[in-house]
């Protein structure tokens, strides 16, 4: 008697099964199905959402974006400045070579308005000043020798003497005195400074399209001689006044010219390489960069000196300057019609049409499949019917529509087929166009409409099964 085989596990069973039926999932085929559902409301839907985003297409991304286009940012720049003009203070007259700072003419540049001077400083010892830490003292002990104050001005004697004014002490300093809160003394010079004027040369050039073009206009009658800037009709006169700049960036003069401060010049080129080089034009605009509303950094100076030999001994004079600083900011874009760059964002616009088909499948199988009709219509599990020995014929009339449907090729029961070839199901009713099928809503119809073929028809393919009769 043999030994009873020992059956596989029940899990082991399971997962050969799923590995199968995930298998075999793998090669099937998709595609869509075309349901014509007549409902007035989500046609509506549908219809806005395509509506929404091809007016987002059409207007935003084609004619806002300019989309269509290859552009290139950052162009390629170089900014030449000079300023002319001459103020006077209290004490001289200043002309630009003594208030421009650098002299250079760059893109960054400063124009003195106002000045603390410390004059005839010498090598020597003297109070430091009252505004460094703990630089007040009582007596000669308060005082360290050789202590350096990496915010004072000097190195440290160990003797409290007396300050510049008043009654109060400070510890005395090694260095070059005296210093500057002791003796500076202040002069203006914005007086005439909004009449300054300021010449920015500018030239760009973006490489991708080998387009360059200046803000200077060709003409020999010497028209830079007695122009100045004008938005409508002198674009191409880049003369500026310091007040205009000033003005238009929102700011005080007065209080700037005190206090200093750092103003913008701001030049874009924004340029469509699809239109004439007449209509790449620049656009100014003028704004204050520093953070004015911060009283800890509020302002912009800076100090030097001038240096010189007095009695044979080495002097120099420290000025503390406060002005108005410019940079000159150049930036712009450059776009021309490419084929890529179109072809990418129609693909975009198509595809994104397809939004308004998910929405409303998402709507329909949601919220509106009553009793599941919805689905039954939409989703069809079509299988490859089999291949039997001989089967040419019923195969060729099949084709031409004079026999029946072939047993369901899913079921693995020969009985099971058997079954499907005595009773075959009914059909359901054609439509109009046989690639779609009308759904309607669910309170017309509580399912699929089915019909049944004539009684002539059924008894042909009952009498001759292969149809042999019609060939």
């Amino acid at each position: 008697m043999e030994a009873a085989q020992p059956k596989p596990p029940a899990g082991a069973d399971a997962a050969r099964r799923l590995a199968r039926g995930c298998w075999s999932a793998f090669w099937d085929y998709e595609t869509p199905k075309v349901i014509v559902v007549k409902n007035r409301r989500l046609g509506i839907v549908y219809r806005a959402v395509q509506l929404l985003i091809l007016l987002y297409f059409v207007w935003y991304v084609f004619i806002v974006q300019k989309s269509y286009q290859d552009s290139e940012t950052g162009p390629e720049s170089s900014v030449i400045t000079k300023v002319k003009g001459i103020t006077f203070s209290e004490h001289k007259v200043w002309d630009v070579e003594e208030y421009v700072k650098p002299p250079e003419g760059g893109s960054v540049f400063s124009i003195i308005t106002r000045i603390e001077v410390t004059p005839s400083q010498t090598l020597g010892t003297c109070p430091e000043s009252m505004r460094v830490s703990n630089a007040t003292c009582d007596s000669d002990v308060d005082c360290v020798p050789g202590q350096l104050d990496m915010l004072g001005n000097g190195l440290r004697t160990g003797r409290c003497v007396p300050y510049y004014q008043g009654s109060a002490k400070t510890c005395e300093v090694s260095g070059w005195c005296p210093v500057e809160d002791g003796a500076s003394v202040s002069q203006f010079l914005g007086k005439m400074a909004p009449n300054f004027t300021i010449l920015i040369k500018n030239s760009i050039h973006y490489p991708k399209f080998q387009f360059s073009k200046g803000n200077i206009e060709h003409r020999k009658d010497g028209y830079l001689k007695r122009c100045t800037f004008d938005e409508v009709s002198d674009l191409y006169c880049p003369i500026f006044k310091l007040g205009f700049i000033v003005e238009r960036a929102g700011e005080n003069f007065t209080e700037l010219a005190h206090t200093g401060g750092v103003i913008g010049v701001i030049i874009n080129w924004d340029c469509d390489l699809d239109l004439s080089a007449s209509k790449c034009n620049p656009k100014y605009s003028f704004r204050r960069l520093d953070p004015k509303h911060v009283p800890a950094s509020s302002g912009y100076n800076f100090r030097f000196a001038k240096y010189y030999k007095e009695n044979g001994s080495a002097t120099r004079t420290l000025i503390k300057a406060y002005g108005i600083r410019i940079d000159v900011i150049v930036h712009g874009q450059a776009g021309k019609f490419s084929l890529i760059p179109t072809i990418i964002n129609l693909a975009t616009a198509l595809t994104s049409i397809g939004v308004g088909s998910f929405l409303c499948d998402w709507i329909l199988l949601t919220f509106m499949n009553k009793n599941k009709v919805y689905s039954h219509k939409k989703f069809d599990k079509v299988c490859t019917p089999r291949r039997f020995p001989d089967s040419w014929p019923v195969t060729l009339a099949l084709v031409l529509g004079q026999a029946p449907p072939p047993p369901h090729p899913c079921s693995a029961d020969p009985g099971q087929a058997g079954q499907a070839l005595a009773a075959p199901s009914p059909w359901l009713c054609p439509t109009s166009a046989p690639s779609k099928q009308m759904a309607d809503p669910p309170q017309q119809t509580a399912g699929p409409e089915l019909c049944t073929s004539g009684p002539s028809q059924q008894d042909s393919t009952l009498s001759d099964p292969r149809g042999l009769a019609q060939l």
